[in-house]
């Protein structure tokens, strides 16, 4: 998973209640092309009339449910947007993230959007679209050790929280030798054992740490780690062209018309 440059000045405005289970979503988004013309369906979707996304939510403010059960979120408002503009409803299904991105080769689904890097191993697998979000990897403690956990050598003898299957994993095996690295299988997970004092720092991505950080206010970021490669995209069956065709497409556009930066305000302002 990756980060970005721009400051999250504005997620202390977003406290939405989440939830984890799947399913189907028709509901606009004022940020989506509202008014566009829908295009010609060049792709073949799994279920007719749907483009179904397999994602491992909650993972905010990426991808979760609002109070009404919508799924929202920047991975979600963009694949919303990419649904409608060739006049599809956007349906959901949550599944553990490590391996996620076989979803579409195994037909579970038609594009994985889970704020998922892309690095080689995966793109071995998988058919990824161009890079939508630039990456960072962080380090999150709770706020009275901020000053002291603040680099991987003051987390020597300390434990180290990752999600199974990520980037931040890779990273804190790589560069932390001196840790201890506990790996989970959500980032709700990571983040109760840090509460609770079981690890001592969550490493992950920025945007997430950030978000976390802002909306509890009983952690912080202490360090980026600026892994320079980290881009996040789009993950679809090595067979079907079309669809990352057809995302590549609608990313152009959003990016040419205001959909993108739209969408990127709402979330980070």
């Amino acid at each position: 998973m990756a980060r970005t440059t721009r400051l999250l000045a504005s997620l202390a405005a977003l406290s939405f209640i989440v939830a984890s289970c799947g399913g189907s979503d028709s509901s606009s988004d004022t940020t989506a092309a509202a008014g566009a013309a829908t295009q010609e369906l060049t792709f073949t979707p799994i279920a007719e009339g749907k483009l179904t996304v397999c994602s491992d939510a909650p993972y905010e403010p990426f991808e979760f449910q609002s109070e009404d059960g919508t799924w929202t979120g920047f991975d979600m408002d963009i694949m919303r947007a990419v649904a409608e503009r060739y006049g599809l409803a956007l349906e959901v299904t949550v599944q553990p993230f490590d391996g996620i991105w076989l979803a579409p080769k195994a037909g579970t689904c038609d594009v994985v959007a889970s704020s998922m890097t892309i690095t080689e191993e995966r793109a071995a697998n998988a058919a990824f679209t161009d890079g939508y979000f630039d990456s960072f990897q962080s380090l999150l403690v709770r706020t009275e050790d901020k000053d002291a956990l603040n680099s991987l050598a003051s987390l020597s003898g300390k434990t180290i929280a990752v999600q199974t299957g990520t980037t931040g994993e890779e990273y804190a095996k790589a560069n932390a030798p001196d840790a201890k690295i506990q790996s989970f299988d959500d980032a709700a997970a990571m983040f109760l054992a840090l509460e609770s004092k079981q690890v001592d720092a969550v490493l992950q991505d920025f945007p997430i740490n950030a978000f976390r950080a802002t909306k509890m206010g009983t952690s912080a970021v202490s360090i980026k780690f600026d892994t320079e490669s980290e881009k996040y995209g789009f993950a679809a069956s090595q067979d079907n062209t079309e669809l990352v065709k057809a995302i590549n497409e609608s990313l152009t556009e959003f990016r040419a018309n205001g959909v993108y930066d739209g969408i990127f305000k709402k979330y980070f302002g």
